[in-house]
């Protein structure tokens, strides 16, 4: 649907205008979620449509790849490599949902568990939770998106995205692929605007019956106060660590550490931002890591070679400069980096810092990681522990019992062992703890929260 309002979007590397999408008002709010509520009660959308919908997607997104890859870096600023893999991960999430929905199945419940209750045959279904809205974010514009969308088709749910304006024409790109492979219509509405009036619209409408967002925890919880009891599941912030122990390979943790600390530009929820490094290694791995570091090459997303392109906009490039800047004032020193040109950030490394000083307090979502050393494990374990945050951490060791007891141990929602913080694989279970969110995705984990248990007696006896 067209609109007389548009949003400009601009490519984030050059600044120039990249394309316009028409905004949704009250009103085109109001029809879309009449439009969702139709559907589900009105449309039939059986599994076996839905795999054969979610599976067609996925072969869209290959057969488009290169296509939708450039939508993303340029509108994004992804770097491209980073940018086609985020196209071949998303067609893999809709496979992954594709698979889920062919079996969707409740549970028998053993009815002599509890004594006295007569013959009663007890089992239960699983149906649609009902419309679900997604807020999603720039940084993963399509793989996000499909983290929330693919799940909720699965599950039979019709589903409103209300994606990040900025990066919003690969959001719509995919609403056209999921209109050709054939997704019933009011099944998949998507809204571009602004969160104040879009947003808030969707946050009172008491029709939507499922929230799942990824963004801040302070609109994670302005949302929670909005919706009240109707379900959700929040991915938000975090400042995740990485442990390098005195016994982990100090070589492969420096080189993979150096490259996912800056990954897009550090604009990634698990990005690598606070590393602590036991004394025994720091001097070798601080070689290894700031060489590595310095191998990285930013600047163009559309060159091939790139691994750190422009950070979403001008104003956060500013606000890391001034976080940056605050923490040398405080006695932090700046091995690298610290330098800024327009969107883009260089890659900072710092060490000697201490809480209190938002780079290691709060989500910096830039290319600006912190290194610190520890003595022994347990001090590690409470370095990392003692965050707001508890979304993943990394560990290197070749300590099979430290490997076993880390994850107890660690107030994270994931451990990865002898890999950074910032691995995710799109099939398991991931969300984190503390202000790091509540629920899990993953397309098997995300489609039951997005489904209702329905519990059935049923008396024998009569």
């Amino acid at each position: 649907m067209e609109t007389e309002n548009t949003h400009p979007i601009y490519n984030k590397y050059t600044g120039k205008l990249y394309t316009l999408v028409c905004k949704a008002g009250e009103q085109e709010v109001n029809l879309a979620v009449e439009s969702a509520v139709h559907a589900f009660h009105h449309v039939e959308f059986a599994p076996e449509n839905r795999y054969a919908v979610l599976s067609k997607v996925s072969n869209l997104l290959k057969e488009q790849a290169d296509e939708i890859a450039r939508i993303i870096a340029e509108e994004g600023g992804k770097p491209i490599t980073d940018a086609k893999l985020e196209v071949m991960r998303s067609a893999n999430t809709f496979l992954l949902a594709a698979e889920e929905a062919k079996y969707l199945k409740g549970e028998m419940i053993p009815s002599h568990a509890s004594p006295g209750i007569g013959k009663r045959f007890i089992y239960t279904i699983k149906k649609p939770i009902g419309v679900v809205c997604a807020i999603t974010p720039f940084n993963f514009p399509l793989n996000l998106v499909t983290h929330k969308v693919a799940p909720a088709l699965a599950a039979g749910n019709p589903i409103i995205i209300k994606p990040a304006s900025d990066t919003s024409t690969v959001a719509l790109k995919l609403c056209e692929l999921l209109e050709a492979a054939g997704v019933p219509k009011g099944y998949v509405q998507c809204l571009v605007g602004e969160g104040s009036i879009v947003g808030e619209q969707l946050l009172h409408d008491q029709r939507i019956a499922y929230y799942t967002f990824t963004g801040s925890p302070g609109v994670g919880k302005h949302i929670k106060q909005s919706i009240g009891l109707r379900k959700a599941t929040f991915e938000l912030g975090s400042n995740s660590a990485t442990i390098v122990h005195q016994d982990g390979n100090v070589e492969k943790a420096a080189d993979k550490l150096a490259k996912m600390a800056f990954d897009h530009a550090g604009q990634k929820c698990i990005s690598v931002q606070r590393i602590y490094v036991h004394s025994a290694v720091v001097e070798s791995f601080m070689k290894a890591f700031l060489a590595n570091v310095a191998k990285l090459k930013v600047g163009d997303p559309l060159d091939p070679e790139t691994v750190v392109g422009p950070m979403i906009s001008e104003k956060e490039a500013k606000r890391i400069e001034i976080w940056v800047n605050e923490a040398a004032e405080a006695g932090a020193n700046i091995l690298t980096g610290g330098l800024r040109e327009g969107c883009v950030f260089q890659p900072t490394v710092i060490t000697n810092v201490s809480k209190g000083m938002k780079v290691v307090d709060e989500e910096v979502f830039a290319p600006v990681v912190t290194v610190t050393t520890y003595e022994t494990i347990e001090e590690a374990i409470r370095l990392v522990n003692d965050s707001k945050y508890g979304l993943q951490a990394g560990v290197y060791t070749s300590s099979l019992s430290l490997s076993y007891q880390l994850p107890y141990l660690l107030e994270v929602g994931g451990v990865i062992i002898n890999d950074s913080c910032s691995f995710r694989a799109d099939h398991m279970p991931y969300g984190g703890v503390k202000e790091s969110g509540i629920g899990r995705e993953g397309p098997a984990y995300a489609i039951q929260e997005m489904m209702e248990t329905v519990t059935v007696v049923v008396n024998l006896e009569d």
